[in-house]
């Protein structure tokens, strides 16, 4: 009996040993909340209309937490009808991403929060007026004095949404437990995984996040912006370039996450591919220079939709 409980530690620890020299790794189960409070907060801001110049747009308008942190659009509606230039990322796990926005022009969370609320596409306001805004309602003059000394500033308001969205984590996803040596994947799923990984897919995409942690140019073996049909080009497309002004940065963008990439079409910076087959058919002839097979492409897709994880826990919390 001793024999055999020895030999299964051995298997199970070999199994995990094994899992953890994987180029993927698993979302941590939970994150320390040491504010609920703020959280709140965060929440009650990312919800708010009135950050917006008339009172109709808010962060959750284009990143809808109960649809993955997307609106589903391959361009976002804005204020006045304004329809955005780029089609709008997931803010789910957005906190593990190394920079911000598809071109990375905001390095953290907060300077992102910049973009959309100046932005006159999409909800064009100031900060003088959203603070404003916010000074004339008690409910956040009370919220932002219990944790902030100096009440409702700019900087608090970045603060606390930002701090949201850095919960904003979907762990446990079946491929997360299958890593931890918890789940098993059929026989397409693990032979979709590891022709993500022999085609090439993994050296963009690997991480904790799978993906978000580089810039790659977009259209690396083929020119996808000749080839797009039915979109001329947009100065959207020159990414990367838009930063920096180097030509070497054209058409370069900061690689998306594939976590819950089944629930966030339309796919890339420009909304083009509108199924996740398609987007993986694209990926195949511009990123790695194949023609993917149909049974590659299905088999990868099967193995994408193991990386859908959980709602995450924060929103169980604030949303009481």
């Amino acid at each position: 009996m001793k024999k055999i409980v020895i030999l299964f530690f051995i298997a199970v620890t070999t199994h995990a040993i094994e899992k953890n020299s994987e180029p993927i790794r698993p979302l941590p189960l939970n994150l320390k909340d040491n504010n609920p409070e703020k959280m709140q907060l965060g929440f009650l801001l990312f919800n708010e209309k009135k950050l917006s110049a008339n009172n109709t747009i808010s962060c959750a308008s284009c990143h809808a937490l109960n649809a993955f942190g997307v609106d589903g659009l391959a361009k976002s509606v804005g204020i006045h009808g304004g329809i955005g230039s780029i089609n709008a990322p997931t803010v789910f796990n957005s906190g593990l991403n190394f920079v911000q926005f598809w071109n990375g022009r905001a390095k953290t969370l907060e300077e992102q929060i910049d973009g959309p609320l100046l932005h006159p596409k999409e909800m064009g306001n100031s900060w003088a007026q959203a603070v404003a805004k916010l000074n004339q309602d008690k409910k956040y003059r009370e919220a932002f004095s219990a944790i902030y000394r100096d009440g409702i500033t700019v900087a608090n308001v970045k603060n606390a949404i930002a701090d949201f969205e850095r919960k904003l984590t979907t762990p446990n996803s079946k491929f997360d437990r299958y890593l931890r040596g918890e789940k098993t994947l059929s026989e397409l799923e693990e032979n979709g995984y590891k022709r993500f990984k022999s085609l090439g897919c993994i050296s963009c995409h690997q991480g904790q996040n799978i993906g978000g942690n580089m810039f790659q140019t977009m259209g690396v073996m083929g020119n996808y912006f000749k080839d797009r049909k039915d979109m001329p080009q947009t100065e959207d497309d020159l990414g990367r370039y838009l930063v920096t002004k180097r030509d070497r940065d054209k058409f370069v963008f900061r690689v998306p996450s594939l976590r819950n990439v089944e629930m966030t079409a339309p796919y890339f910076h420009d909304g083009y591919a509108k199924t996740l087959d398609q987007a993986v058919d694209i990926m195949g002839r511009y990123q790695l220079g194949q023609k993917l097979s149909q049974r590659d492409i299905t088999s990868i897709v099967v193995f994408l939709k193991t990386l859908t994880g959980e709602t995450p826990s924060v929103l169980k919390k604030v949303e009481k």
